[in-house]
């Protein structure tokens, strides 16, 4: 059994850090801007085609455009959406986990099938509660994570409407 420890801890040293229970990675390349409304696979979208303009980060209280959000994504931001009825308690545990965050947007989503949904460039889960610890666990890994495509770029000066 001695022997066998070693390399339990070999093991679980490769396997790195935890991973979020539920999360859904994909596959895109960055830098392809493209005008008008995009068709997208996953809802919210996770990456893609995108605007040329991206969407300011901040907290917002009617939909955004999946085109000018998924931009902000490749610039390394975290999108949390919500359902448009979701009650305010949970709304405002939501606005307490992305407050100081720079990289981050919040919005109401209609046509979610799930309460809440955390996305960022190439990443998703979805959750049934605004409290869920792997949302924060989610934005500590992504917001200007590794996967964005033009990490560091700005997420303010640009488009700041909503739909």
């Amino acid at each position: 059994m001695t022997r066998a420890l070693p390399l339990l801890v070999l093991l679980l040293t490769a396997c790195g850090p935890k991973s979020i229970q539920g999360l859904q990675t994909f596959t895109y390349a960055g830098g392809d801007h493209r005008s008008g409304s995009l068709v997208y696979t996953e809802n919210p979208p996770a990456g893609g085609p995108h605007n040329a303009m991206w969407q300011n980060c901040g907290v917002y209280d009617r939909p955004l455009y999946n085109e000018y959000a998924v931009h902000s994504l490749e610039h390394g931001a975290v999108w949390i959406t919500y359902r448009p009825d979701l009650d305010a308690a949970q709304v405002d545990t939501l606005k307490k986990l992305v407050e100081g965050r720079p990289y981050t947007l919040l919005s109401p989503y209609d046509g979610l099938d799930t309460p809440v949904a955390i996305s960022a460039w190439g990443a998703q889960l979805k959750v049934d509660k605004a409290d869920d610890s792997r949302l924060k666990a989610f934005l500590d890994k992504y917001e200007q994570g590794p996967t964005a495509p033009e990490r560091g770029a700005s997420c303010s000066g640009a488009y700041g409407e909503t739909r």
